[in-house]
């Protein structure tokens, strides 16, 4: 393996070279570089799309570029401040050990030669879920049936497993009995009552034949071709990563927002925390939520938001509550659906919107659910703590939404996963108006309002992100270029450019909606994405991203329109 390493004051005909060719990432940077080098195999030659990702001794840090056409990658100089780094790489099919190099105040260069890896099961513990889902067999259903796992872990644990379909059909009953914000480390439970002992159910038994068809519980290795994406490419090199490590290993970083002081702060899908992140210095303070309901195990928080005044409101999910923290004053709040709990069933308060509360002092608050009635849509006055749900005529559609958007004028978009329509409710009268999805079948799960109050949302299992636009009554629809991305969040930048990604395919998605271009960026590890973020500064927006299934947080930041 070749890893030359010089400075790069012994290589100025080199970097003057690089500084004519290098495109947009020379034009952003003043000085030469701070570690530059050359990726190759002996398969290929010099490789394009290859992830090379750098983190300093002692920081929580990692900048990551992706090479160019000619196997070429270049970190700038603000990016790397002199020291000793471990660099290592990302590129589906190829390997290498975590390298040292010291970058010095002129620079340095770190070539480097990737091995091919020839074994399968090496291969297959570097798939994502899109890649496992594209090269396993079965029918679309089947297929579907083995996403759903992607919730609490990836599908490496499914198909790396030996069990055979008695075993795991008993397996698929117990994964039912989880919450859908459980994780290996919080594998929180459902009421058992929801769930008397009895026999796996026939449709748990098919699941679980089918699971053991596809894994290691006949054999050895896959009897299929595992099927990998083509790596990044053209404009989808022209990239910079910033990922951010959280100190608590079960950190589950759901949704992030800034505040004004230009803090990051993240929801904990697990665990009883919120997040605040210096992102200069890296350092993180966590703040402990206390638990509203003491008899209800399961802890952790979806939607994160915030207000006009700075404060925060967090969707406490299974603790059932609104919970509102102040930054100034370190103040937190619960607030309680008045309701019995008999009520809840397995009702979880997923999603709160408060970010135009400050037009008629109410806020928007979801509760999805199965059984009890005191799930569905509801507007809050936290001040008086009154909480009216929202209603529907006799003869309405399915109005049961995943995500509820708040507009300029403090109505409400509604979504669904299961409802192909998106739905607007006035904030005055409580009155609901739908309109269809041209794309029948499946619904949206997350959204965003853009200036002009547009709803920008993900259509999950359909595999499209959709645009609803207020002044027309109109919905527009972009199918994703790649299979099993299934957007789960999207979000326009109000400069041409909407962002997504989901759960499944380590992608950051960026389209200009006036080109119908997209961009794939490959992210630099396997990541279980919920909710986007785009940060609108400067020419280019960037997006920021939660890896739901680990404990950091990324920053996408595009180097080209």
């Amino acid at each position: 393996m070749t890893r030359a390493v010089r400075p790069l004051s012994t290589l100025v005909g080199a970097a003057l070279l690089w500084v004519i060719s290098a495109g947009p990432l020379a034009a952003q940077t003043q000085s030469s570089p701070a570690l530059v080098g050359t990726v190759t195999s002996h398969a290929e030659g010099p490789m394009e799309g290859v992830l090379v990702g750098a983190r300093k001794a002692g920081s929580t840090i990692a900048t990551w570029v992706v090479t160019g056409a000619q196997g070429e990658y270049r970190f700038p100089r603000e990016r790397l401040e002199p020291g000793k780094y471990s660099v290592r790489i990302r590129a589906a099919g190829y390997k290498l050990p975590d390298t040292p190099v010291d970058v010095t105040a002129s620079g340095a260069r770190l070539d480097l030669q990737l091995e091919k890896i020839t074994r399968t099961t090496e291969l297959a513990v570097q798939l994502s879920n899109a890649e496992w889902l594209a090269s396993v067999p079965g029918t679309a259903g089947q297929k579907v049936a083995l996403a759903g796992c992607v919730t609490c872990h990836t599908l490496q644990r499914v198909l790396l497993s030996r069990f055979g379909p008695d075993e795991m059909a008993q397996v698929v009953q117990r994964m039912s009995r989880h919450t859908n914000n459980s994780s290996l480390l919080h594998p929180w439970m459902r009421s058992a009552e929801d769930f008397p002992h009895r026999p796996p159910s026939p449709g748990q038994i098919d699941v679980g034949k089918y699971l053991s068809s596809i894994n290691l519980s006949a054999r050895d290795t896959f009897e299929f071709p595992l099927k990998t994406l083509p790596r990044p490419k053209g404009k989808a090199t022209e990239v910079i990563y910033t990922v951010y490590e959280l100190p608590r290993p079960d950190a589950s970083p759901h949704d992030t927002v800034f505040d004004a002081q230009g803090n990051l702060w993240y929801s904990d899908f697990n665990s009883q925390f919120i997040g605040k992140i210096d992102l200069k210095t890296g350092k993180v303070v966590d703040y402990v939520v206390p638990q509203s309901r003491f008899l209800q195990t399961a802890q952790g928080g979806l939607q994160i938001d915030i207000d006009k005044d700075g404060r925060l409101y967090i969707g406490n999910m299974f603790q059932m509550a609104i919970v509102r923290f102040d930054p100034k004053t370190e103040k937190m709040e619960a607030f309680k659906l008045p309701m019995p709990e008999s009520t809840y069933g397995d009702g979880h308060l997923t999603m709160v919107d408060p970010a135009f509360q400050h037009v008629d002092g109410k806020l928007w608050v979801n509760v999805p659910y199965e059984t009890g009635t005191a799930g569905g849509t509801w507007q809050v006055d936290l001040a008086r703590n009154t909480w009216t749900q929202v209603t529907y005529p006799p003869g309405s559609p399915s109005a049961r939404a995943y995500d509820v958007v708040a507009t300029s004028k403090n109505d409400m978009y509604g979504i669904g996963l299961a409802v192909d329509k998106i739905w607007v409710t006035s904030g005055k009268t409580l009155q609901t108006v739908w309109y269809d999805l041209p794309t029948k079948g499946p619904g949206c799960r997350r959204g965003h309002v853009d200036a002009r109050d547009r709803l920008w949302c993900g259509v999950f299992q359909g595999n499209r992100v959709a645009m609803f636009d207020p002044e027309t009554k109109k919905i527009t629809e972009w199918k994703m270029p790649t299979e099993w991305t299934r957007p789960y969040d999207a979000q326009f930048d109000d400069r041409g450019y909407v962002w997504t990604a989901g759960m499944d395919a380590d992608l950051a998605v960026r389209l200009n909606v006036d080109t119908g271009e997209f961009t794939e960026y490959l992210l630099p590890h396997r990541a279980n994405v919920r909710q986007v973020h785009v940060q609108k500064v400067g020419s280019l927006s960037s997006l920021w991203l939660g890896d739901q299934h680990g404990n950091t947080i990324v920053r996408v930041e595009p180097l080209a329109p």
